[in-house]
């Protein structure tokens, strides 16, 4: 696609708010792009080449959805936060360690995507984000669930393919959380506490590919309980 195609993309946004312009060897994110940021909502730069992310991205105060998933991106600046309006981040298969402190303050923020990336420790910026729904943390190199999880409102926490052998002991109190996936993980049978299985809101708990048998699970304490919870919700999905 030439500039001309590029030109009929912006003109296009200009009218919509909404921008997709993926697989297209960006370096930088173009100045046509940085002159809409007044008027988009949804903003696609995905499967590119983008490794950094200018100041200007402070200035899309309308923006409710970026997605960069396949980039070249190391982290995420500082000026995010200035995103008062964003529900939907994805930055999956990239090459990002952390998240910046700023981040605390994305109170809109509905679905992260984080997955494929360089991630060693859970992000405690996500503590507090009372709109999640969705984080997608599959794919990292996370080796454990630190405290704090009381303050994690999210639905659905996907934590699937890192290294995890130790989940802390107040994960049961998170709020809303209610689907849990944990495969191919290296946790032990012991790993999972009995209030995990008692205590929560978690219907759906996945581990398979961990150091047990998933059939062990029922040898807990709390597992009756666990799957009262799970046999309500397949009754009310017929």
């Amino acid at each position: 696609m030439g500039n001309s195609g590029l030109k009929q993309h912006y003109d296009t946004a200009s009218k919509t708010g909404v921008l997709q312009i993926t697989d297209h060897k960006l370096k930088e994110i173009p100045h046509e792009v940085l002159n809409l940021c007044e008027i988009l909502r949804n903003l696609d730069l995905s499967k590119n080449r983008l490794s950094y992310l200018p100041d200007e991205l402070s200035k899309f105060k309308q923006l409710k959805q970026l997605k960069l998933e396949s980039n070249k991106l190391d982290s995420l600046p500082e000026c995010i936060v200035n995103l008062k309006k964003l529900e939907l981040l994805n930055v999956a298969y990239n090459s990002i360690v952390t998240l910046p402190k700023s981040f605390k303050c994305m109170c809109n923020l509905k679905h992260i995507y984080l997955n494929n990336n360089k991630f060693k420790h859970f992000p405690l910026q996500l503590l507090g984000l009372q709109n999640l729904e969705v984080v997608d943390l599959s794919h990292n190199k996370i080796t454990e669930i630190p405290s704090g999880m009381s303050e994690l409102y999210a639905v659905e926490l996907n934590l699937s393919q890192n290294e995890i052998s130790v989940i802390c002991n107040d994960l049961h109190e998170a709020p809303k959380l209610k689907i849990l996936r944990l495969e191919e993980n290296c946790l032990s049978l012991e790993a999972i506490n009995p209030n995990l299985l008692r205590d929560s809101k978690i219907h759906t708990l996945n581990l398979d590919g961990n150091l047990f048998e998933v059939k062990q699970l029922a040898s807990l304490e709390g597992y009756n309980e666990y799957t009262e919870r799970y046999t309500a919700m397949k009754k009310k999905m017929f």
